[in-house]
């Protein structure tokens, strides 16, 4: 199983949800962050979504993302897969890939 954290545009997030969705991923948690890059670009607020998926649909989520997330300006965001251990389904017990 992999998280995969997707730092993007506000306005982008519908787009991001509706590619996902069409690929299978139906869970979301969606976050307000602030920040800048190297770029040192002013501050906005950017939406911090995160997908906890099996570890074969990753690179289909980083190309969703990525296609429907890109305006080819400077702040388009960042995404980052990290390992996820273990996931538990608090209300029914479930663990692994059932949690999901």
């Amino acid at each position: 199983m992999k998280i995969v954290m997707a730092i993007i545009k506000p306005f982008k997030l519908d787009e991001v949800r509706d590619a996902l969705t069409s690929i299978g991923v139906h869970g979301l948690t969606v976050t307000e962050v602030k920040g800048y890059g190297r770029q040192k670009g002013h501050t906005e607020i950017y939406r911090g979504a995160e997908y906890a998926v099996t570890s074969d649909q990753v690179q289909a989520v980083i190309d969703a993302i990525s296609s429907v997330a890109r305006t080819g300006q400077i702040g388009d965001g960042k995404i980052f897969v990290s390992p996820l251990d273990q996931a538990i389904r608090i209300r029914t017990g479930e663990s692994g890939d059932e949690a999901l």
